[in-house]
């Protein structure tokens, strides 16, 4: 059997180019000119916040939920879709980082505290960074009282799981699909790269996932730079999405922060106007725009991503509805597929 061309001698590279980890003179110069600079700047008006509407949440399960979409902090979002509930990369902890005493510190509280969740189906976990992959918000999850959600994962982090005594987990390579009481779960290709430590760098794989339920098609891009990756995921799922099966995406979730400066983050992280073009290359029919506000993590101010997406957006000549922010807590409800 031909070896994928991503898989290269017990570690993983992207589609379209090589990733490379940055040096540490790299990061050094990084952060010495950041600090020269003063950045990243402090926000000049606090990140949008309000209490999430908890009774439409839990209550919005089964055969009678509508198809909506909670945005909880950074990339973690509730996905209710085909009468499940998912997490995408959740996060609770008040840090990123593998110290709690150390490390980008949570600006916002999460929109919805996992006390307060309805009953999570499925985790969709992205990448292994610690902004992505937090392990005492999956143990939480695990614990919930109806039973551990089915966590999916990338190649390699299966046995990472189960060795931390989290048993109910999957792993996909790309293009792979496990089904889940009628959804589909597809692990697609990111431009990405991972590691939780020195010398374990690209040994698991990373992704986003599309999600396939009748009244809802969803896409998470996880962590991405820009590539062809997009459009090539448009092309493969091009027969299930089809105009006479209700088009595209119904929601993608796409990143639209921690992406300054870009001669260090480029290659892994996408900028505003990049994102733009991740929502018309996938013909998605409405994104929401995740990843920001929440940990502070590179360059540009916490607020700035919404300010260029309002910006960009115009100059586009796309609706706010095309692409949008929430405030944390917020949802939004999703118009259901055919209808």
């Amino acid at each position: 059997m031909t070896r994928p061309a991503h898989h290269r001698d017990g570690h993983f590279q992207n589609n379209h180019g090589d990733f490379e980890p940055r040096s540490l003179a790299e990061v050094i110069r990084w952060k010495w000119n950041a600090a020269r600079q003063g950045l990243p700047k402090r926000p000049t008006a606090p990140i949008p916040t309000q209490p999430a509407d908890l009774a439409f949440i839990r209550a919005n399960v089964g055969a009678g939920q509508r198809p909506a979409v909670t945005w909880i902090g950074h990339a973690t979002v509730l996905a209710q879709l085909g009468g499940l509930s998912l997490l995408t990369d959740p996060i609770f902890s008040e840090r990123a980082s593998p110290l709690s005493f150390a490390g980008p510190k949570r600006e916002q509280p999460p929109g919805v505290a996992l006390a307060e969740l309805p009953h999570i189906d499925a985790v969709l976990v992205s990448h292994n960074h610690y902004d992505h992959l937090d392990l005492a918000s999956c143990r939480a999850l695990a614990r919930q009282p109806a039973g551990s959600p089915l966590f999916v994962v990338p190649l390699g982090l299966q046995a990472w799981f189960r060795a931390r005594g989290i048993e109910r987990v999957v792993e996909l390579d790309w293009w792979q699909a496990e089904q889940l009481d009628g959804l589909d779960i597809v692990l697609v290709p990111a431009q990405h790269w991972s590691a939780r430590g020195l010398n374990d760098r690209m040994k698991t794989l990373w992704g986003g996932f599309a999600a396939f339920a009748p009244d809802c098609q969803l896409f998470f891009a996880g962590d991405t730079g820009y590539s062809r990756d997009f459009t090539d995921i448009r092309e493969r799922f091009a027969e299930r999405q089809h105009s006479s099966q209700g088009g595209g995406f119904d929601i993608a979730l796409i990143p639209i922060g921690a992406y300054e400066p870009r001669w260090f983050m480029q290659n892994q992280h996408v900028n505003v106007e990049e994102a733009l073009k991740i929502h018309a290359d996938l013909g998605a029919k409405r994104s929401l725009g995740v990843h920001w506000g929440t940990f502070e993590l590179t360059d540009e101010a916490l607020d700035e991503p919404p300010r260029q997406l309002e910006r960009q957006r115009a100059a586009l000549g796309l609706a706010e509805g095309d692409f949008f922010t929430l405030a944390i807590g917020a949802t939004r409800r999703i118009p259901p597929r055919g209808v």
